[in-house]
């Protein structure tokens, strides 16, 4: 059994304008920054065996960010990237979305059930590496969603409809466990 607490990167300039970054490196904004500070000190208690993290520009800060001082390993893995949306990468907000590109891919881009695909294999990894560890994932929208789809047994259309982000609900790390 691996245990993974999720947690998703700060906010970045692109979130603060109405764009979507996708497959975009993305920086945080000075909100994004001070998030992963804030972070670091409620999570500071809690146990983690490695840290994962996209290897995006964004996650990769956050995860610095929410694991400052720590002695504790950092791994850029490009399986827990935001989806690709293709032509939409850095676009307008509302051209991106995910209810009618779970199986569609954006033009030039994914799908959400290629991001599952991509997420199996990292969950797999876990698995057959970090057996009864606890993990902490810095990453994305997309990869999350796909988390709630293999490890809760949720459809796409159930997990965009539950997906915190509709409610606001944000919390420090979501649990996942991983048999």
């Amino acid at each position: 059994m691996v245990i993974i607490k999720y947690f998703v990167h700060g906010t970045t300039t692109d979130n603060s304008s109405h764009l979507s970054t996708g497959w975009l490196p993305g920086e945080l904004s000075e909100k994004g920054i001070m998030q992963g500070v804030e972070l670091a000190y409620t999570i500071k208690d809690q146990h983690f065996d490695v840290v994962f993290c996209s290897d995006l520009t964004r996650a990769v800060e956050s995860a610095k960010l929410n694991f400052y001082n720590r002695d504790i390993e950092i791994i850029r893995d490009t399986r827990i990237r935001e989806c690709n949306y293709g032509d939409y990468n850095g676009k307008d907000s509302k051209l991106v979305d995910y209810a009618t590109h779970i199986d569609k891919q954006f033009p030039n881009g994914e799908c959400l059930k290629d991001v599952e695909k991509r997420i199996r294999d990292f969950v797999d990894f876990l698995k057959k590496n970090y057996d009864g560890k606890t993990v902490a994932v810095v990453a994305h929208r997309a990869p999350q969603l796909a988390l709630d789809v293999i490890t809760n047994n949720k459809t796409w259309q159930q997990a965009l409809a539950d997906d915190w982000r509709k409610a606001k609900s944000w919390q420090p790390g979501w649990e996942y466990i991983i048999k």
